[in-house]
């Protein structure tokens, strides 16, 4: 879902452009940490806003965050699907907007489930494009679960530094747990890894050279701070993994137009042929087929799972360029054999050192009062 970590080494120093004008510049990465968590929603109790924030950290493609959620009443609420905020050129079916919005649903469970609610579930839209997606009701529930929310506040996509030890029988045992028959592992030594390595290259190198879709990556990057803690959605230096002299570049000098030229695309091209290199090999997640039940089934899948691996000190990065691209995709099911609906690519492999998560995500905003119409957007 995510073509982020593009630029690897930009040349220039602070000492080029002078101490002053260094440190009247933007200076430091924009993380999560930084931001504060301005909240005037007065409609919402303290335990709602909290469940619908942790739900809104769940990972979705350029960090678009698609949902919305509209208030009806008190824990009563219709998750919705923004469509300001999908990806046409790289998702022109709204599939993978679907799987975010269901992995959205999965940490809204957990954290409802943390606070002593149970989650009554009724399915609304029929198509991907439906602006209505699901309704939930919580209901208090005799005792809250045992499921650990820090694991939702420090889950981390991460796009550096895998090792490429191969992941061992007992981690692949307990990511797969009770769904083998959707989740699949394949070692970095198999020849499937290999084609999906060689693919997810060509994919990236024909995304990069298809304006409508480079565009459309120009216009998610939050180049400046300013900008990031603005909209607090999309993709930052920080989230792009861009440190140090190379951030502090992109700050101050980069813009939308940057993204559209040969050099950054081929600098993109570049550092995906260095990621693809280094792992444990790929997990691949699969459904029985599009309908947007399985869609949001497999987003709440592929979160589960998500939320599973900082634990063992494993990595996953989802790189879906496959999938979005018709030429590589029309063949992967047969290089594989996979003979289930291919939804979730991810790049895997463990950790010395795991970081914390940095993307940005969007307040709680309340609307003016309109019966069934009240929105809260995150």
């Amino acid at each position: 879902m995510d073509r982020i970590k593009f630029i690897g080494i930009v040349g220039g120093t602070i000492g080029a452009v002078g101490i002053t004008t260094y440190l009247s510049s933007d200076c430091t990465n924009l993380v999560r940490a930084d931001l504060k968590q301005i909240d005037n929603n007065k409609t919402l109790k303290p335990d709602q806003r909290e469940i619908l924030f942790l739900a809104s950290l769940a990972p979705s493609g350029h960090n678009t965050q698609p949902w919305f959620v509209r208030y009806l009443e008190p824990y009563h609420w219709i998750i919705g699907n923004d469509k300001s905020k999908w990806l046409p050129a790289v998702d022109p079916n709204q599939r993978e907007t679907m799987l975010s919005i269901g992995a959205f649903l999965q940490n809204l469970e957990y954290a409802a489930g943390s606070f002593g609610y149970a989650c009554d579930w009724k399915l609304l839209a029929t198509t991907n494009q439906d602006e209505r997606v699901m309704e939930v009701k919580l209901s208090k529930k005799a005792s809250p679960n045992n499921f650990d929310i820090t694991k939702i506040t420090s889950r981390r996509t991460v796009r550096s530094n895998f090792l490429s030890d191969l992941l061992k029988q007992e981690d692949i045992t307990y990511l797969v747990d009770s769904e083998p028959e959707f989740i699949h592992y394949l070692p970095n030594n198999s020849k499937e890894s290999k084609f999906i390595n060689e693919q997810t290259i060509v994919a990236n190198r024909l995304q990069s050279y298809r304006d409508p879709a480079q565009q459309e990556l120009a216009n998610w990057i939050r180049f400046s701070s300013q900008d990031a803690n603005k909209y607090r959605d999309g993709l930052t230096t920080a989230g792009m993994e861009i440190t140090g002299i190379s951030g502090w570049m992109v700050r101050n000098f980069y813009d939308k137009d940057n993204v559209m030229t040969k050099d950054f695309r081929e600098r993109g091209i570049d550092n995906i042929q260095k990621e693809v290199s280094a792992s444990a090999g790929w997990i691949l997640i699969t459904s029985q087929d599009h309908s947007v039940a399985a869609l949001l089934e497999t987003g709440r899948r592929m979160e589960r799972l998500f939320l599973k691996v900082r634990e063992r000190n494993i990595a996953i990065h989802p790189m879906t360029q496959i999938l979005e691209e018709s030429s590589t995709r029309d063949k992967l099911n047969r290089s594989i054999g996979i003979e289930e609906h291919i939804q979730f690519i991810l790049r895997t492999g463990y950790l010395k050192n795991y970081p914390q998560p940095v993307s940005l995500r969007r307040t709680l905003i309340g609307v003016a009062f309109v019966k069934e119409n009240r929105f809260i957007q995150t």
